[in-house]
């Protein structure tokens, strides 16, 4: 019953917006627009090298890896230290954004993983990205870089706690029912072959959406030379956040140009760059070896259950992703960075607060928060306030939150999604108040 009123509920709700969405307001047009642009953005950019692979890794998760060694490192009543541990660090290797974090977490937390340790995966995945922390210091400040890290590392940890803590009579519960259950079947092949399996597909995902800071010098077919960032690439367009003055337009605005406008663009030497540049190479490497390892030790059965899993995931995230990208970019046209910045000038509880709300509703792919918050930062946007953006921005978003109340159900998201906005609101604050 409560399936339906939920698909009553949405389909009341598409209604609604296209019998009253003023389409002759040139702001909706506007916001339309910018909605598909950054669907596009996202299908050219995100899918096949992002969110394909992690839903196969979620398939192979779910189909590979045993219950009991799952239960083992992350279950209820697992070892506190060594699951958040393994949380944490898987977290950290990954280094990737939250689209890609969220089927993994759906395929652990599945297998039975327990609420604190899932959820400190879900958080550490694109929240502890060493390399997004390095940029933040070189870019934003030092400071700012350190606090960052810090307040990844130890967010990953007491939000696990303090789920499995509101949570903990479920936990108990399900530790419980583990507990009956029969011993589990003998596996089909030595657990070190199922992990190098994963660890390759993992592989697979981090070279293929290896990051591009996206800093570049552009020469347009009308002889300007500018310093920018790039922000969103779609089939004809691409948007740049500029690092330097060129003309009417100042440092930190952004810029479209077509495609048919430049002349050339420059990208930064550095070893991010080079890596980037052959990334599919180094993931068609990994593909092989998972293909080679798939058909030398995988029976046909399991293969047909492993598409089997991945398809299912496929068709609960994938369109809940698009649907909340769509909203984001819809969203973003009416809520300019000039008038977000202008809430968020100093370090009061109202100004800290608002910059956790806009950084878990918002959609930052990896990277892009930085150039973002560099140019808020410009526009007034006071420390503080600056942490807590980067703290509850990359680990959520509003596409990442409809597919968490999904997967946990309403109530467990709603619990995560708020500890995420008041954890960023306070150390925000407690920042601001010493180093802003």
């Amino acid at each position: 019953m409560k399936r339906e009123i939920k698909i009553l509920a949405t389909l009341v709700g598409i209604f609604l917006v296209a019998y009253f969405l003023p389409l002759g307001n040139t702001k909706i047009q506007e916001a339309i627009l910018e909605a598909f642009r950054l669907l596009q953005w996202y299908a050219r950019n995100h899918t096949l090298a992002c969110v394909v692979p992690a839903l196969f890794i979620a398939g192979a998760i779910i189909t590979f890896l045993s219950q009991s060694s799952v239960m083992r490192y992350l279950g209820p009543r697992s070892n506190p230290i060594l699951a958040y541990a393994v949380a944490s660090v898987a977290g950290c290797v990954l280094a990737v954004c939250s689209c890609s974090v969220l089927p993994m977490f759906a395929g652990i937390y599945n297998l039975g993983a327990g609420l604190g340790p899932a959820t400190a995966f879900l958080y550490s995945g694109p929240g502890i990205n060493v390399l997004a922390i390095f940029l933040s210091a070189r870019v934003l400040g030092f400071d700012i870089g350190v606090g960052r890290f810090i307040g990844a590392v130890v967010f990953s940890v007491v939000v696990g706690l303090l789920m499995a803590w509101i949570f903990r009579k479920g936990e108990r519960a399900k530790a419980d029912a583990a507990l009956q259950m029969p011993e589990p079947e003998k596996p089909r092949r030595h657990i070190g072959k199922t992990a190098l399996f994963l660890a390759s597909m993992i592989l697979f995902l981090i070279f293929s959406d290896w990051y591009n800071p996206g800093n570049v010098v552009v020469k347009t077919t009308d002889g300007r030379q500018f310093k920018a960032v790039v922000i969103h690439e779609t089939k004809d367009m691409i948007r740049f956040q500029l690092e330097e003055n060129l003309g009417e337009s100042k440092t930190g605005d952004k810029i479209e140009l077509q495609k048919t406008e430049i002349d050339n663009i420059q990208e930064q030497e550095t070893w991010i760059i080079a890596l980037h540049h052959i990334r599919w190479y180094l993931a068609g490497l990994c593909g092989l070896a998972v293909l080679i390892m798939a058909w030398q030790w995988f029976e046909k059965d399991e293969l047909r259950e492993w598409m089997h899993n991945t398809w299912e995931f496929t068709k609960l995230l994938v369109p809940l992703l698009f649907g909340g990208v769509f909203v984001v970019g819809f969203v973003s046209v009416l809520l300019p960075e000039k008038q977000v910045a202008q809430w968020v000038g100093d370090n009061s509880l109202r100004s800290n607060l608002v910059a956790s709300v806009i950084g878990a509703f918002w959609y930052f792919a990896t990277l892009t928060e930085i150039p973002i918050t560099q140019a808020l930062m410009k526009l007034g946007m006071h420390k503080g306030p600056v942490l807590a953006l980067l703290l509850a921005g990359p680990a959520l978003s509003l596409p990442s939150m409809i597919v968490i109340l999904r997967i946990m159900g309403t109530k467990k998201a709603v619990v995560f999604i708020l500890l995420v906005i008041i954890m960023a609101t306070i150390t925000g604050m407690f920042f601001g108040a010493i180093w802003g």
